[in-house]
């Protein structure tokens, strides 16, 4: 085994070796090497309950580069660990030396072969990048696994992913052809399948190759028989290794016996993959049953009608999806369901053979299950978004309790599968724990969340005794621990329950013939770690107590960092909210997932050792938008944009703060005495000066300060609108927002007009109000509490009256209606503003239903502002603007960039606009010529006007303008 150069105090290398390690391979690798704290920290977990920090990571560009980086930790005594989208739930992507990432450069597409049905990938590509690029053949990678917009295919490949369609198409691999490799040692190979003649003519060659290929046959011919007995066929046995493809009976196939073997072999640096084919047409039946066990009786009965997909669901789940998306779908009578997926060459087979299911299953007879038919595209879509995002929503249950994977991918035989749930559930009722479990039904496949307490030294024991137990239970019932994760440290150490000892040795006997030395991820399969080592929680820091209240996470911003448990759909490759960082850069530290890492070790104290100081925790943030994507986005319901709030209060207590968070943060104030003074301001800020002013303030050079116009309010009042107000419609309260109030009054203006007009009687606040935004994203939590608690005593009339309150600016909707509650916490007033604030387009749709809006009957561009998508929400905007006659179509839902703040600040602006250049400017810059470009936040606006000099619209302005003005352009 390889002779780890490791300091006993830190299970490593001393600093030096490290040292030494880092300067060589920033030497003489072309890609990236990363030795710092904050990578260390980030790449320091998976999606799984562990954690070990590595030595450093390299990001190689070349496959000379994974020779190089192979050689050079050899040398220095230090494992390698591969890694690709780091969603491995089992902990298969963590080791404690060097971590090679191929997602950030050896990420391309090489070829793709239709007549062949294949695909030449690099390791690093991302499945739906590889899924895109095949579509328009009629092709597509069967596996499909519920991360297919981060995974890599080298991460499937070494886990062997299956995903939702594998009762078709089968695991990766089965669908793997061949791969290219590099060993620990640097030698290069093609491996595949063999015919006899060609196993036998491998087997002469007098070099590495023939080595290993010797190496494999002397396996073969020992053990077998014992791999003919006691490794199943069953298709998802993907725990251990799947040493039964090299039989002649399965074709001699050397990369399927590969995949799977969770980089503890070889480490892949290309594959072909075969392709089949996309199905004309699809539908979804939802069967509704009693329970999960009557569901999975059904599975059998089921698959004899060839399905694509049998995913099962329970009502729990469900539960938990309805606190996080806001709606329920609609589902057939039961508390678990089976969504079953069939192909056809038209909509007609398709339902045809639906009707064939429902009938065969016995739906809507005595004892049998209920059902719907989906054929609605969109509908289907949110079904599966639902089943997607289940391994997230599932880290919290109904309680808001924490769960946990571990035991989260175990398998049976189908038929097997309502006999090993009944013992399963019996299991867990025996440790006193509870489940929310969903899977692949259709293969026996069960993913189950389990409240285990990870943080405790009693929880730890009662998470041993049940993974043990469990063990035995899925044995028992000719079942694999794992089903599609890998074992990984969560289960390695559980397969001497799972398999005899002589398999037990064969799997040690391949490992050592590909890697002698132990180079390649040590600890996992063979040789394993305890399943209670490396546990990532089970440490606290002694840090000063949050300021914030976190009332989602009892009040515990421990517990609020530990909901990134690294599924990664804020690495997606698709377009989301979520994360316009790591959209841009494509830098993890700029990921959600990479930030919580981060403040989990802050959390933690034991590696990042400097607490709310850390430099690592402060450049990871610097470039989050605060835009609050993740909140809703993520399926565990992160909220970086709040813990930033915190890290900076905490950060910069007691120092000097940046001049922008003084700018910016005081904007409020500042823009109150600019608003009096509109003229001398404006002159200051675009002579000469404004150069000096811009470094003085922390704002960047290429922006340009905005204008200030005299303020909405003081206009209003000094002719005293208020006083002399006659309506008796519904009095609504009107929010004076800054950027409304004292830079574009005539948003405010339109908004008063448009409530008028549909009946509504607005009116300001008595006093002065401010939602504390500004003190809030920089972290001024203290100025932030003040300003909120002096609004709720200028506000206090209005709350007493239930006045609900109309708030044009969105970011400061989504700061009175959520970020108050964390601010003050759960209070009267803040219970008030939740259920009172208001956007336009739902107040007039609460409060004047009857009013028909104008006829504008022209498309829209522009920004769907980020905190209506991810906290106010759209629909009702979208609902108002279709009865007006406005496309919304070309509405971007994404960041616009600007975001508050963030893009003013000095050495943002080059990915601010990077960020707005991703969706929103070509969207503007297409448009056609009668489009309105609308955007509701200040923000957005001022990006588009900065960036594409043209002037975006307010709804409350595009509303007041028209009919008059609706035929003219209004850009």
């Amino acid at each position: 085994m390889l002779p780890m150069r490791t300091a006993p105090e830190t299970g490593q290398p001393p600093q030096h070796v490290q040292e030494a390690l880092a300067r060589d391979l920033a030497a003489n690798v072309a890609g990236d090497v990363d030795f710092g704290p904050g990578a260390r920290a980030i790449y320091g977990a998976d999606a799984s309950n562990y954690r070990r920090i590595p030595v450093g990571v390299v990001f190689p560009r070349t496959t000379e580069d994974i020779v190089t980086t192979l050689r050079l930790s050899r040398e220095a005594g230090v494992p390698v660990t591969m890694r690709g989208g780091g969603t491995s739930i089992a902990g298969n992507s963590i080791g404690p030396g060097v971590v090679m990432d191929t997602s950030r450069h050896m990420n391309r597409v090489l070829e793709i072969d239709p007549d062949r049905r294949t695909a030449r990938v690099e390791p690093g590509v991302v499945l739906t990048t590889l899924t895109r690029a095949t579509a328009k053949y009629g092709l597509t990678f069967g596996p499909d696994p519920s991360t297919a917009s981060r995974c890599t295919l080298g991460g499937m490949i070494g886990n062997n992913a299956c995903g939702t369609h594998s009762v078709a198409w089968g695991t990766t691999a089965n669908n793997v052809e061949s791969l290219d490799l590099v060993l620990a040692d640097g030698t290069q190979l093609t491996v595949g399948e063999y015919s006899a003649q060609e196993w036998q003519d491998k087997l002469t060659l007098p070099t590495r190759e023939g080595e290993i290929f010797r190496g494999l046959h002397e396996l073969e011919s020992r053990y077998r028989q014992t791999w003919r007995t006691d490794l199943s066929s069953y298709s998802r046995r993907v725990s251990g290794y799947g040493v039964e493809n090299l039989l002649a009976e399965r074709g001699r196939s050397v990369a399927k016996a590969l995949v799977g073997t969770e980089g503890t072999c070889a480490i892949v640096t290309g594959a072909t993959v075969r392709l089949v084919p996309i199905p004309a047409a699809r539908i979804l039946v939802i069967l509704g049953y009693r329970d999960d066990i009557a569901a999975a009786d059904n599975v059998p009965a089921i698959l004899t009608q060839a399905p694509l997909a049998v995913e099962g669901w329970d009502a729990e789940l469900l539960a938990v999806a309805i606190t996080a998306f806001g709606s329920a779908p609609d589902l057939p009578e039961g508390t678990a369901w089976l969504f079953v997926e069939l192909g056809a060459d038209s909509a007609d087979e398709a339902m045809a053979r639906a009707q064939a299911l429902v009938a065969h299953v016995g739906a809507g007879r005595p004892g049998g299950p209920s059902a719907s038919v989906v054929t609605d595209p969109a509908e289907r879509a949110r079904l599966w978004r639902l089943r997607a995002d289940g391994a997230g929503l599932a880290t919290r249950d109904t309680t808001g309790g924490e769960a946990w994977p571990g035991w989260e991918d175990s398998a049976v035989p189908p038929e097997n599968l309502g006999s090993y749930l009944r013992e399963f559930r019996a299991l867990l009722r025996k440790h006193d724990l509870r489940g929310v479990s969903y899977g692949h039904f259709g293969e026996g496949c069960i993913h189950v969340r389990i409240n285990f307490d990870m943080v405790s030294e009693r929880g730890v024991q009662v998470f041993r005794s049940f993974m043990e137990d469990a063990a035995d239970t899925v044995a028992a019932h000719g079942g694999s621990l794992s089903g599609e994760h890998g074992d990984g440290l969560a289960r390695s150490e559980l397969l001497a329950r799972m398999y005899p000892r002589e398999v037990m040795t064969s799997f040690s006997e391949f490992k050592r013939v590909w890697d002698p030395d132990g180079v390649l991820n040590p600890g996992i399969v063979v040789d394993p770690e305890p399943l209670d080592a490396n546990l990532r929680y089970t440490r606290r820091a002694n840090l000063a107590l949050p300021v914030l209240h976190y009332p989602e996470d009892q009040g515990d911003l421990g517990r609020a960092v530990r909901r990134c448990v690294g599924v990664g759909k804020c690495r997606s490759d698709i377009a989301t909210v979520m994360c316009p960082s790591w959209q841009v850069t494509r830098d993890e530290k700029h990921s959600t997932r990479g930030r919580a890492r981060i403040l989990q070790e802050i959390v933690n104290g034991e590696f990042v050792t400097d607490g709310w100081r850390s430099k690592e925790a402060l450049e990871a943030l610097d470039l989050c938008f605060s835009c609050k994507g993740c909140s809703s986005d993520c399926p565990t319901g992160v909220d970086m944009a709040t813990y930033k709030s915190e890290f900076l209060h905490q950060h910069y207590k007691g120092r000097r703060r940046p001049m922008n968070h003084l700018s910016m943060g005081w904007l409020p104030l500042s823009a109150r005495i600019a608003s009096r003074i509109p003229k001398l301001v404006n002159a200051l800020t675009g002579s000469p000066l404004q150069g000096l002013i811009k470094r003085l303030g922390g704002i960047d050079p290429n922006r340009e300060i905005p204008t200030f116009a005299r303020s909405f309010v003081s206009s209003r009042r000094r002719k005293r609108r208020n006083a002399q107000r006659t309506s008796t419609g519904q009095p609504v309260v009107l929010w004076p927002d800054t950027f409304n109030n004292h830079m574009t009054p005539e948003v405010l203006k339109a908004g008063f007009s448009v409530l008028e007009k549909a009946g509504l009687a607005p009116q300001l606040p008595d006093g002065g109000v401010c939602c504390g935004l500004t003190w809030f994203s920089t972290g001024q939590l203290g100025v932030a509490k003040r300003v909120l608690e002096r609004t709720a005593r200028a506000l206090a009339p209005a709350a007493e009256a239930g006045l609900p309150i109309v708030v044009l600016e969105p970011s400061c909707a989504a700061m009175l209606r959520s970020e108050s509650r964390s601010v003050l916490g759960e209070t009267p007033f803040t219970d008030y503003l939740r259920d009172n604030v208001f956007t336009l387009a739902e107040a007039l749709e609460r409060f004047a239903p009857d009013w028909q809006p104008p006829a504008v009957d022209r498309p829209a561009v522009g920004q769907v502002h980020c905190h209506q998508s991810s906290v106010l929400g759209f629909d009702a905007d979208e609902r108002l603007m279709k009865r007006a006659g406005i496309d919304t179509t070309e509405m971007q839902r994404s960041c616009c960039g600007l975001a508050g703040n963030f893009g003013f600040e000095d050495g943002h602006y080059d990915v601010s606009r990077a960020a707005a250049e991703r969706l929103l400017m070509p969207a503007v810059e297409g448009a056609p010529e009668d489009a309105i470009v609308m955007a509701d936040g200040y923000s957005c606006r001022t990006q588009v006007q900065q960036l594409g000099r043209r002037r975006a619209q307010h709804l409350a302005e595009v509303l007041d303008a028209a009919p008059a003005d609706s035929g003219q352009e209004q850009n």
